[in-house]
């Protein structure tokens, strides 16, 4: 069975908008999707991604991606709004609901900017992480797809994960420390606290 789903636009061209959610999980499918053929431009757009200061190093770390393979990056910093995305997720903001239509609302802009723009494919490295909703995403992506509009290629990018990260780590790019929200970095944070809680309780 072929690993991807893709409809044929009726253009059958190449162009292929590229959600990408950070630079590290960006190297390996811009490179893969590249040896295939297609002609990649990088579309940043992350809402999700709290506080702006961390929005900006990630922002970073994605062009200085682009800029390395030999691709054009455009960045949807319109898109940064951190009282509208805590609205949008309000009521589902537990994981998996929570993650769950944080990739599919990306998904879904990605093919609203692709067809806007004319291209004929789209794809997120959201399919790189072993930590997102994969499913979720591919589901996402065969939805959206139309016959007379962007198609969607799929390919489970998590196979060259530790070629990324490799990667990223020899280009020195930032690699930041939680998902993007301010749930996951309470998560990835919330040890440390009750580290600090047991400390204060000895004195």
């Amino acid at each position: 069975m072929k690993n991807y789903f893709a409809l044929e636009p009726k253009r059958g061209d190449k162009s292929l908008l590229l959600h990408v959610c950070c630079g590290p999980c960006a190297i390996m499918p811009i490179t893969r999707l590249l040896d295939e053929g297609f002609a990649v431009t990088a579309w940043f757009m992350n809402p999700n991604v709290q506080p702006l200061a961390e929005y900006l190093r990630r922002r970073e770390a994605a062009g200085e991606c682009a800029a390395r393979l030999g691709v054009d990056i455009l960045y949807a910093d319109e898109t940064w709004d951190i009282a509208a995305w805590l609205r949008a997720v309000a009521g589902r903001d537990e994981a998996p609901a929570r993650c769950a239509y944080c990739c599919e609302s990306r998904v879904e802009a990605a093919f609203v900017k692709a067809a806007s723009l004319g291209f004929a494919w789209v794809s997120t490295s959201l399919l790189y992480s072993r930590y997102q909703p994969h499913e979720v995403i591919a589901a996402a992506g065969r939805r959206l797809a139309a016959p007379s509009g962007p198609g969607f290629v799929y390919r489970d990018f998590r196979t060259d994960w530790q070629a990324g990260i490799d990667r990223s780590k020899d280009w020195g790019l930032y690699r930041q420390p939680y998902c993007g929200c301010v749930y996951s970095e309470a998560d990835r944070y919330r040890k440390k606290l009750e580290r600090c809680k047991k400390e204060a309780a000895k004195h």
